[in-house]
């Protein structure tokens, strides 16, 4: 149906269609986007790796389709005392607020780098593809997981990280344009806020490197998977489009913020986590933020809005939650991810032959 396409011809999958990785959305979404047709993803970097294994053998329960395994690759940076010291400080208002003991042990998932342990969760799973973040890991780790049969991808948000990642040989390229939500896959340095936006991106991306780019940001319907084709992309890469679906199981709040979600509601932070990220504004953001410079290194930020998080949610209230979406949010609907992924191929598949008639 796709007639000869990079990706497709890489990755054994009906439609160029990824389910974007994201922390929050259940194994069961992964699932329904791979029996579908496109390519689901499971994010693993809040996982331990006997949860990976775990998640990984949810999906194969409902599905024998290809799936993904994202991890981050971050460099983790020096924590810094005084810094988190004066970032409890100003959360300790919003600690007595909800009747909470700031000294209280916080205990969470943390957001760690893809390591040796990863590896052999890796190793136990052979997933078809593996997918990073801010980056790739170390060449050995790398080459590990080339060996054993997995195709291999990557996120830029620049040319400049696009041609590092073709140097070191992935076999596809996510150009991650502004408008994404989630955390920007940025590793090579840059201000968050001269990021390029998707339509200006994939091209320049299209036009220095020589293996297929996936287009991921703002894209939410037929029209925006057509017009990354028409760009020159191989495969789209959709999050926020998915978020609504049955199968995601997100909080409450979250839920709700995506219904009421209009085009102006969303801003890049680094309040909830360290890390610039895209996500709906809520009251820690209009209040700290959306940028703050007395946030803790990433992803230890975190740490101390757990419990707000935690209490906040339990009476209904997303005040505290990191609400990730990007700039598509008020095209998402909720429908089943398996109808979703199949209704957004045969769309595309028609918008694109009308245009190329």
């Amino acid at each position: 149906m796709w007639g000869k396409n990079r990706f497709l011809e890489r990755v054994t999958v009906q439609h160029p269609i990824i389910q974007a990785p994201m922390i929050g959305p259940k194994p069961a979404l992964a699932a329904s986007v791979s029996a579908a047709g496109g390519l689901g993803s499971l994010a693993c970097a809040a996982m331990n790796p006997d949860t990976v294994r775990n998640e990984a053998a949810a999906i194969r329960a409902r599905t024998d389709a290809p799936f993904n395994l994202n991890f981050f690759c971050h460099v983790p940076d020096v924590p810094d005392a005084a810094r988190e010291s004066a970032w409890r400080s100003r959360l300790a208002p919003y600690y007595a607020e909800l009747g909470l003991d700031p000294s209280a042990l916080i205990v969470m998932a943390q957001r760690s780098p893809f390591d040796a342990a990863m590896l052999a969760a890796v190793a136990d799973v052979r997933p078809a593809v593996v997918s990073f973040h801010f980056g790739l890991p170390e060449a050995a780790l790398l080459d590990r997981v080339r060996a054993f049969g997995c195709i291999i991808l990557s996120s830029a948000t620049t040319v400049r990280e696009a041609r590092w990642l073709a140097e070191r040989g992935v076999d596809a390229i996510i150009a991650q344009g502004a408008e994404a939500g989630g955390h920007r896959g940025l590793f090579l340095g840059g201000d968050p806020a001269t990021q390029v936006g998707t339509m200006a991106l994939v091209p320049q991306v299209v036009d220095a490197v020589d293996v297929p780019v996936i287009a991921a940001g703002g894209i939410a319907d037929v029209r925006g998977i057509a017009a990354a084709f028409m760009l020159g992309a191989s495969a789209v890469q959709l999050g926020t489009a998915y978020l609504r679906c049955t199968e995601a199981g997100l909080s409450g709040p979250h839920q709700e913020a995506l219904r009421r979600a209009r085009d102006e509601d969303t801003t890049i932070t680094n309040v909830l986590t360290g890390k610039p990220a895209r996500g709906l504004v809520n009251r820690v953001m209009r209040e700290l933020g959306p940028w703050h410079a007395e946030v803790p290194v990433f992803p230890t930020a975190a740490i101390g809005l757990q419990p707000l998080r935690i209490e906040a949610e339990r009476r209904g209230s997303g005040d505290f939650s990191p609400l990730w979406a990007g700039q598509g949010a008020p095209l998402a609907r909720e429908t089943e991810a398996g109808r979703l992924t199949v209704e957004l191929a045969e769309g595309a598949l028609r918008l694109l032959g009308r245009a190329r008639a």
